[in-house]
């Protein structure tokens, strides 16, 4: 039962949230996602979606779920493993690791999942030993919530955790060299191929290269450069030329590639097969529903077949990012959608992101824990259905509310 003192601590919680202004609401969207939402009746621009590609409401992916709903169902009702496996699951886990340059990938229920079931697999099963081992991690401080998450999973006495600054490779390098003759299992560099809250790329080509020089897996969750980075949409790798050479690359279907659910694990056939054998996040989810399978690999197709999608969604970032330069806001250096205006205070950029909305622009302000404290700002994020039109009106109420 809720106690007085249970329930005096969980408002107590809530009023600490909303007197620094990190409180965060929900708004009701009345109708599909897209550049222009409507909320309580008011025509909005939005910039707080990962609909970079303007998927989120295809036509051509709406058609393609309901095709596959209609001919597979609406879920198997149970685990891949019990229930069977459809063949459509199989046709999209081959289609993108060859999207994404891979030997193979094992679907999951989210992203979030996925990155769970990886270092929960690698780091806590003896792989047929039953001799004492530790592993090492050394992960990029700015890594989504999921990675920092999925260390939690990891048995303490199995796991040594080394964290170097955002981007600092010459960090990392150090703790590799320091550790080069300590007796661990395995080494695993792990980083965001773009973070999520800079919009800035991990500098793959160094990490491959310490990778090698120290034996080390490389592991990049690519969830927001997949669709976007790149010529073709292939992600940061392809950015970066460096397509092909990742050990494990992590993503997700609800993004670029049409913003509903699903993430992937991509790697070698064998890593992929321990995954479906011991990855508790996989073995005890339902499998990803045949209606958003089928619209994955029709956004998949779409990539191939067109990287118009990918080019505009740069054209505009850039544009965006050109206006806030112009006018001297603060802003993060780089080429990606998600473009930040740095606030600093949370409760100004909480009241920042109010008067923007009543002004008919959908900008969300991100704070601690999400951010580090002190770096509070508004994250936009630039579509491809975004028009000149809108930016340019955009940047107009920026000025008029600032």
């Amino acid at each position: 039962m809720y106690t007085k003192k249970i329930t005096d601590q969980i408002e107590g919680d809530l009023k600490a949230i909303a007197d620094n202004g990190k409180y965060k609401t929900e708004r009701l969207i009345e109708g599909a996602q897209g550049t222009h939402v409507i909320v309580d009746g008011k025509e909005m621009i939005m910039f707080a979606s990962n609909n970079y590609l303007g998927l989120a409401n295809h036509p051509e992916l709406i058609k393609a779920s309901v095709e596959g709903m209609s001919k597979f169902g609406f879920g198997t009702a149970s685990v891949r493993f019990l229930s069977g496996t459809q063949t459509i699951h199989r046709d999209l886990e081959k289609k993108i690791a060859k999207f994404i340059g891979t030997e193979d990938v094992i679907l999951y229920s989210t992203n979030f999942m996925s990155n769970l079931g990886l270092f929960a697999t690698l780091v806590n099963e003896p792989f047929g030993s039953t001799e004492p081992w530790k592993d090492v991690i050394y992960s990029d401080a700015n890594n989504h919530a999921s990675i920092i998450d999925a260390f939690k999973l990891c048995k303490k006495e199995n796991l040594d955790k080394r964290i170097y600054k955002g981007g600092d490779t010459a960090m990392l390098a150090q703790f590799l060299e320091e550790d080069k003759n300590k007796n661990y299992r395995n080494k695993i560099i792990v980083t965001d191929g773009i973070f999520s809250m800079e919009g800035t790329m991990a500098d793959l080509p160094k990490l491959i290269e310490l990778a090698e020089k120290y034996e080390a897996l490389l592991f990049v969750d690519d969830a927001h450069g997949i669709g976007v980075m790149g010529e073709n949409g292939k992600g940061t790798a392809e950015a970066q030329e460096v397509f092909g050479k990742i050990d494990i690359i992590s993503g997700t279907l609800g993004k670029a590639l049409g913003g509903a659910i699903g993430g992937y694990i991509g790697g070698k056939k064998s890593l992929v097969d321990l995954l479906r054998q011991k990855s508790r996040t996989y073995l005890f989810s339902n499998a990803v529903p045949a209606s958003i399978v089928n619209a994955g690999i029709a956004s998949l197709d779409m990539l191939e077949a067109d990287n118009s999608f990918t080019k505009k969604v740069k054209e505009n970032a850039s544009y965006f990012r050109t206006k806030l330069e112009e006018n001297n806001w603060p802003t993060l250096p780089g080429s990606h959608a998600i473009v930040p205006l740095m606030i600093g205070d949370a409760m100004k950029a909480s009241d920042l992101s109010k008067k923007l909305f009543e002004n008919g622009i959908y900008a969300t302000s991100l704070s601690f824990p999400v951010v580090p404290e002190g770096e509070a700002r508004i994250r936009f994020q630039l579509s491809a259905l975004h028009t000149k039109e809108d930016i340019d009106k955009t940047i107009e109420i920026i000025k008029k509310v600032w």
